[in-house]
């Protein structure tokens, strides 16, 4: 399904869309038996809603269907057939072309949220649709939609036919994944890659080379994604970032990442190749 990202001023209310409501970081589905789906309708008023919500933004086109987000209050009375799940949770229930414009949608929000006053003066910001912007009524500072990017990197001994997989400090305890970290200012992706594989394991990486990229919009960031080759030096966690770290071979993998993730396209390319 094409989607094209328009942000604009409302569409008519006799439209059909699609409703990107959130809750914090929960989405609101509608489900039907074996069916999960984004709310679709002219207006909310078809699912009696309690109109606890915040101004809608049309922020794209699906087929030619506007879509709308919109942040709801925590009181919000839904109808019995609708409940709040997160985005991830939601993979493989619904249609995938929508899951990554909730993801875009949240994103969206969350900025929408984060930038409601100007950071120069602290006048009330406005969206300059022409920009896809947030804009200054009064200094005319520009505030764009903001990305995060981090690098995502499958380091793998050649020699052993080996990949490394750590466990990090936010993750279950026998869950292990692929290195990641956000680039800092100033930094290149493979000098990111160099510096965030030295501070959580202390070895040293040769042969970088790309792999893909994804949104990750929980809530901002661009995934890009990079395969790596050992070169020298001994595991040695950083306490502060990782639990574990060590090499494993591809058939006999831990607990590893969902198939949602660039993390875990990555780790089924090595056991693929290997």
């Amino acid at each position: 399904m094409p989607f094209t990202f328009d942000m604009k001023p409302l569409p008519s209310e006799t439209t059909p869309a699609y409703w990107f409501i959130f809750r914090e970081n929960l989405l609101l589905v509608e489900i039907l038996g074996d069916s999960t789906s984004i709310p679709f309708s002219q207006n909310l008023s078809k699912f009696n809603m309690s109109l606890e919500l915040k101004q809608p933004i049309c922020f794209g086109l699906l087929d030619n269907i506007p879509c709308y987000f919109i942040e709801a209050s925590d009181d919000l009375e839904i109808p019995k057939k609708m409940s709040f799940h997160s985005i991830r949770s939601l993979y493989g229930q619904l249609n995938e072309d929508l899951l990554w414009i909730a993801g875009r949608a949240f994103q969206l929000m969350v900025w929408d949220k984060n930038s409601q006053y100007c950071g120069q003066c602290g006048t009330s910001t406005e969206i300059e649709y022409n920009e896809r912007a947030k804009k200054c009524p009064n200094c005319d500072l520009l505030v764009f939609p903001r990305i995060s990017p981090a690098i995502i990197v499958g380091i793998i001994d050649q020699e052993k036919k080996k990949i490394l997989l750590a466990n990090g400090k936010r993750f279950p305890t026998n869950f292990y994944s692929v290195l990641a970290g956000f680039v800092e200012p100033g930094e290149t992706l493979e000098e990111c890659i160099e510096r965030e594989v030295l501070e959580e394991v202390r070895i040293e990486v040769k042969n970088i080379r790309y792999f893909g990229s994804q949104s990750w919009p929980f809530p901002d960031s661009l995934m890009i994604g990079f395969l790596a080759d050992y070169a020298n030096g001994q595991i040695t966690i950083n306490p502060i970032e990782i639990n574990d770290a060590n090499w494993f071979p591809a058939d006999n993998l831990p607990q590893i990442p969902g198939e949602i993730s660039i993390a875990r396209k990555i780790i089924d390319w090595f056991v693929e190749k290997y």
